[in-house]
């Protein structure tokens, strides 16, 4: 039998709260029951770490890559000038 895995995007989820990590444990809980797993995707290092703190790392499985943190810090513009030049 082939298990279903689920991806479940949770970048809305910012900093991680108790809360929201016990409603994707009972997410995970109800998808094994029907044969299923679920895979976090775009967790905040906040949220990634409060799993672990709770004892949920092997429950809960956080897809590795990028974090919603690396995609925020692209949004900046940085530009670089000579500091003799007048501002505009």
């Amino acid at each position: 039998m082939v298990e279903i895995v689920i991806s479940c995007d949770v970048a809305w989820i910012a900093r991680g709260d108790v809360h929201a990590v016990d409603a994707l444990a009972r997410l995970q809980l109800a998808a094994k029951r029907r044969g299923c797993s679920i895979v976090l995707r775009n967790a905040s290092r906040d949220l990634a770490e409060l799993v672990g703190l709770m004892g949920l790392a092997e429950v809960l499985a956080v897809e590795p890559g990028r974090q919603a943190e690396q995609r925020e810090e692209r949004l900046g513009v940085e530009e670089e000038r000579d500091l003799l030049d007048p501002l505009a």
